[in-house]
């Protein structure tokens, strides 16, 4: 028994130690859980100080060191859009041959006012885009009465030239086309570079375009020729007061200077020439006190600097976009590549015509010209784009050639007595441009195009749109616009004239 009780009074003594054991481990175990808890809590706290620190940091500093690195384009964003506040005016204006008659309309102010015009506000500065200088009757080698008006321009330019800056970017000159105009005014103090876009991208500058002051804008068919003014059919816009436009037409002049003296066309473009304006961001602006969406596109691609359109891509885009018809003027239309050799089929304009002929029953109208320069592979292609016409089916293409009529002495005028419009209305956008509509326009030829779109804005007068379907309408209804079809003899439509050399 005595040996029980001492057993049993061991065991007692032993549990009752391990109990205080357990419940010293316990304590130690929770004071090292607690001292875990407050590391845990520390670091927890130091990683969200050195986050938050991180956050700031990248608040403050990033936007100045990206606003450092960036490049003049994107520094400049905000100056460009408070220009394009200005309230500029636009206005249609257009060159009549000698002898030609509308009975249903007024024409719009001629160029030759408007050049005047453009010539007696400068004030600063200059600059014009061209494809060549015939100004004289001279250069013609013509004792034509109507070539005074051209006269007056180049003696106008050569008395301005002496006073402010002039540039002029013309074509490099083949050996026989005439130079005694750009002579003249380099003499006078003007500054000409000729471009040789035959050496950088195989074509011609064959654009035509003024920058006044760098507020006022001239662009359109119109060619630096006598002739231009009385003897051919020409048409343009001009837009006032609008530096916003006029700065970024600005940069397309500027890179055909800077061609000028470059033996390569530089790729990528560098960021001054870039723009910000073009057919999926136009710039916002008033025209004529209407709410309109303008851009710029030019020809061909590879001048295009980073944001240009080119000018294939908008006729394009403002063909898609046509709900109700497509209405074009141009003196050339053909799905080739007019000058290639070897011959290439070239239909980009020609399938997107037929395409929303049929998918969208859209009214397409073409007035083409015809005279001694015309190709003879242009009639057979308008005549299969005439045959896209069935009143079951609601396809809608018709084609008509405009005829400028000529009496025997201005029959002996060199490349005169035609029509040389180039532009396109549809029931949304007015486009007017500087090209001939072929391959080589759009892929290595240089031109450039005005589009503006009203559509979406309440105007008190007619929109630009409507002002040139106007103009697009009387010519198509006029007395000097016949229908092509298979039965058209065009021997009898396009009657020989002399010739000379060749505006392209």
């Amino acid at each position: 028994m005595h040996l029980l009780s001492l057993m049993y009074r061991t065991t007692l003594f032993l549990l009752t130690h391990i109990k205080m054991a357990d419940v010293e481990w316990n304590k130690a175990e929770a004071h090292q859980k607690h001292l875990k808890y407050h590391r845990c809590l520390i670091i927890i706290t130091c990683l969200t100080t050195v986050l938050l620190m991180v956050f700031v940091l990248q608040t403050l500093l990033v936007p100045a060191v990206m606003s450092a690195s960036r490049p003049l384009r994107l520094q400049v964003h905000p100056s460009v859009r408070e220009t394009c506040l200005d309230p500029c005016r636009f206005v249609l204006v257009e060159s009549i041959p000698v002898g030609v008659e509308f009975n249903s309309s007024t024409p719009h102010q001629s160029i030759y006012e408007t050049w005047l015009s453009l010539i007696s506000e400068a004030q600063r500065s200059l600059d014009i885009a061209s494809f060549y200088w015939t100004l004289t009757n001279k250069d013609t080698q013509t004792q034509e009465p109507t070539a005074s008006q051209g006269e007056k321009i180049l003696q106008e330019l050569a008395q301005l030239s002496r006073k402010i800056s002039v540039r002029i970017a013309v074509s490099t000159p083949s050996e026989t086309q005439p130079k005694d105009d750009i002579k003249l005014l380099a003499d006078s103090g003007a500054e000409v570079r000729t471009v040789n876009m035959r050496e950088l991208t195989s074509g011609v500058l064959h654009t035509k375009f003024w920058v006044i002051d760098k507020k006022h804008i001239y662009i359109g068919s119109a060619n630096m020729d006598w002739r231009s003014l009385t003897q051919v059919k020409e048409l343009g816009a001009v837009v006032y007061n609008c530096s916003c436009l006029a700065s970024d037409i600005g940069k397309i002049f500027e890179a055909y200077w800077f061609l000028a003296q470059s033996k390569t066309v530089p790729s990528p473009w560098p960021s001054q020439y870039t723009t910000l304006y073009n057919k999926d961001t136009p710039m916002q602006l008033l025209l004529n006190g209407t709410d309109s969406r303008v851009y710029l596109s030019s020809s061909p691609p590879s001048l295009c600097a980073d944001g240009r359109t080119s000018d294939l891509q908008a006729i394009l885009s403002i063909i898609r976009d046509a709900q109700q018809f497509v209405y074009i003027a141009v003196m050339n239309y053909l799905p080739t590549m007019e000058f290639s050799s070897p011959k290439r089929y070239w239909a980009a304009i020609d399938t997107e015509l037929r395409r929303v002929a049929y998918e969208r029953t859209v009214r397409v109208r073409l007035l083409i010209s015809c005279w001694n320069s015309s190709s003879p592979f242009m009639f057979p292609f308008l005549r299969s784009l005439a045959s896209v016409q069935d009143s079951r089916s609601k396809l809608d293409i018709q084609v008509k050639i405009f005829l400028v009529p000529a009496s025997p002495s201005q029959k002996e005028i060199p490349y005169a007595r035609v029509n040389h419009n180039k532009y396109m209305v549809t029931d949304k956008v007015a486009y007017i441009g500087t090209s001939n509509w072929s391959g080589d326009y759009f892929v290595n030829t240089a031109g450039s195009a005005l589009v503006v779109n009203q559509t979406s804005a309440q105007s008190t007068g007619p929109t630009v749109q409507e002002q040139l379907q106007s103009v697009f309408e009387r010519d198509w209804d006029s007395s000097y616009s016949i229908q092509l079809n298979h039965n058209t003899n065009l021997k009898d439509v396009c009657e020989p004239q002399a010739t000379q050399y060749s505006d392209l």
